[in-house]
């Protein structure tokens, strides 16, 4: 298969890797620990084994997806291949204008823990935050192979400092606050899996990148099932640090992550959750935008976006028209935060029901691409149920998906 879009790279195992946790170990780590221990108690503990089984399936079937069909357009070439070009590219704008949204706000998540780890204030925290939005565009502006040896470095800090702040608070960690371990009931088990079904995102971004792997075939699904084992074992080694040294409730739950490593480090913890969640919020803006920005590459270059998007830089050969356009909107997201016209509470839930929707819909075509191979048939569908269901409850943030729906039924109209 003749490559989509010039290579800038050959990845290894090596580099592939840290690609995957990097696009998956995201913000999510900073926020839901406390998050859903506040909300389940100890017994979240079940939720969070749960999603790290239940991720693997959706891990795989984007795996399988992108050895058979390795391609800038990611998912939405799958759909493509699937269903029709029309319906591939609308799931293609449905994550491009999710990733959009998603970057400013992971950016805005780590810079408003670095803000405080360093009392700083607003000015400081829009500051960082334009810093990693440029510092994602830059790296993948200068390819692949740079984007690979950055995501190293981050993804290597990252899982450093998280194993020595979960080693620092194992001496704080008390028994008795694994007591009672089902406080809410059951009903708050199934409310937690369903807020950690966001720390699991993130497969679908490396979809887009797999040309540039050294070697697909071999690659890809080792690459997946290694990363899915030390992500989950990272969640579940958090999750567990903040329960047993009870690092949530009132004012805490959402900064339990910083909490916890405050306490391990003394005086300098501050400072080190600053890095920390500099570190871990760098790695997804980085995987995210490369991603959009060859996936807007591929819409133009299918006619369905507009023809600047597919211009390709004459030396690194990375879609720099669609990076151009991703810096843009990230930049008119950032003003509108803050502006103030929409809180971030409001703004996370708006590329949520697109992200699902897009997995749902390349989980449908995996089990018509994949009927040659058991195991790929397996996973998609069983990751096909698991975000249907997820979808149910993405109650009024179904508007935007329904809104982009319409609009792009009045454009194949007149187009």
């Amino acid at each position: 298969m003749e490559p989509s879009i010039p290579r800038t790279a050959s990845l290894s195992l090596r580099q592939i890797i840290p690609l995957y946790i990097g696009s998956v170990l995201g913000s999510g780590i900073l926020l839901l620990p406390g998050l859903t221990a506040d909300s389940a108690g100890p017994a979240s503990l079940l939720a969070w084994t749960l999603m790290s089984i239940l991720a693997i399936p959706m891990a795989l079937s984007m795996g399988y997806l992108s050895v058979k069909y390795p391609h800038a357009g990611g998912v939405s070439y799958f759909v493509t291949k699937a269903f029709n070009k029309e319906i591939g590219m609308l799931v293609g704008w449905f994550f491009l204008l999710s990733a959009i949204i998603a970057v400013p706000i992971i950016a805005l998540t780590g810079a408003g823990y670095v803000s405080s780890a360093f009392g700083i204030g607003d000015t400081g925290r829009y500051v960082i935050t334009a810093i990693i939005l440029t510092f994602a565009v830059i790296t993948n502006f200068l390819g692949m192979r740079l984007t690979g040896k950055v995501q190293m470095t981050v993804v290597v800090s990252t899982i450093s400092i998280l194993i020595l702040a979960v080693a620092g608070s194992m001496p704080s960690i008390d028994r008795t606050n694994f007591l009672p371990f089902m406080p809410h009931g059951v009903m708050s088990v199934g409310h937690s899996a369903t807020l950690i079904f966001w720390c699991f995102l993130g497969w679908e971004a490396i979809s887009h990148v797999t040309e540039e792997f050294e070697n697909p075939k071999r690659d890809v699904i080792r690459g997946t099932i290694i990363s899915s084992v030390i992500i989950s074992v990272l969640y579940l080694a958090t999750a567990y640090a903040v329960v047993g040294t009870h690092s949530y409730g009132p004012g805490i739950s959402e900064i339990s992550l910083i909490f916890l490593i405050s306490n391990s480090f003394g005086t300098f913890g501050m400072i080190i959750a600053g890095v920390v969640t500099l570190f871990i919020t760098t790695a997804p803006a980085i995987a995210y935008t490369g991603a959009a920005g060859r996936l807007a590459y591929s819409i133009s270059k299918e006619g369905y976006a507009p023809k600047s998007f597919s211009l390709l830089h004459s030396q690194f050969f990375t879609p720099v028209g669609g990076l151009i356009f991703m810096y843009l909107c990230f930049i008119i997201i950032l003003l509108v935060y803050m502006s103030g016209v929409i809180p971030l509470a409001v703004l996370i839930q708006i590329p949520n029901t697109t992200f699902i929707l897009t997995y749902f819909a390349g989980c449908a075509a995996g089990l018509i691409l994949l009927r040659d191979n058991w195991a790929g048939m397996l996973v998609s569908g069983i990751s096909l149920i698991l975000t249907g269901l997820i979808f149910c409850f993405s109650g009024e943030a179904i508007v935007w998906p329904l809104f982009l729906f319409i609009i792009w039924i009045i454009f194949l109209k007149y187009r």
